[in-house]
């Protein structure tokens, strides 16, 4: 896994709070007590770390979190929008190449993989953690996943009205059969184990596929 730089990955090494991971100037008061609670929340769950703990990890004040982030529940928040935010960054660019909607499914398949397997941690704690979001913050979320989600079954959408994909299967279901799998990876991979997380996607992908084929 390709750990955030100053996070704590699966092993919980992590550089020193405070520094930008180089050993040099500090690193921005936000991106500290961001790599703080993901390594804190990863290695002992969300509702179990206390602001002070994050504060004291991070080197800074309750005052520096509560001006950038407002709460806790804001951090658990910002753990998963910034993965969201990158995958339908990337989803969006792949999903709008000029090039067969079959190839531009497989690429956007196995991104979601790729891109969740190099920030695992990200998703670990969210979905071991979202029930633990304010009431409003859920709503949010859901509708941030709700766009990605019908932006990569427009493809799917896409393909079976062109006769490439079968449509016996409703594109919602195979949206969430995929997903289903992705949700999944943080319960079972492992950095260094048999499979990369490119073979991982690939794999992932080539069943995303199969189930489509006419």
């Amino acid at each position: 896994m390709a750990a955030r730089a100053g996070s704590a990955g699966r092993d919980g090494a992590a550089a020193p709070a405070g520094a930008d991971g180089s050993g040099g100037t500090p690193a921005p008061v936000p991106q500290r007590l961001m790599e703080a609670a993901t390594r804190l929340f990863a290695q002992q769950g969300y509702d179990r770390t206390s602001v002070q703990e994050i504060v004291e990890a991070a080197g800074v004040t309750k005052g520096a979190l509560y001006h950038y982030f407002g709460s806790k529940d804001d951090l658990l928040h910002e753990i998963y929008s910034r993965l969201l935010r990158l995958q339908q960054e990337r989803l969006d660019l792949l999903a709008g190449r000029q090039a067969p909607v079959e190839d531009r499914l497989r690429q956007a398949a196995a991104d979601v993989v790729v891109t969740t397997i190099d920030n695992l941690d990200d998703a670990m704690i969210f979905f071991r953690s979202m029930h633990q979001l304010s009431p409003e913050k859920q709503r949010q979320v859901r509708a941030e996943r709700r766009r990605y989600h019908e932006r990569f079954r427009a493809l799917i959408e896409e393909g079976q009205r062109g006769g490439v994909f079968s449509d016996v299967t409703p594109a919602d279901l195979v949206v969430d059969y995929h997903f289903g799998s992705v949700h999944h990876l943080s319960s079972w991979y492992r950095p260094g184990g048999r499979l990369t997380p490119q073979e991982v996607a690939d794999h992932l992908a080539g069943l995303l596929l199969r189930s489509l084929r006419p």
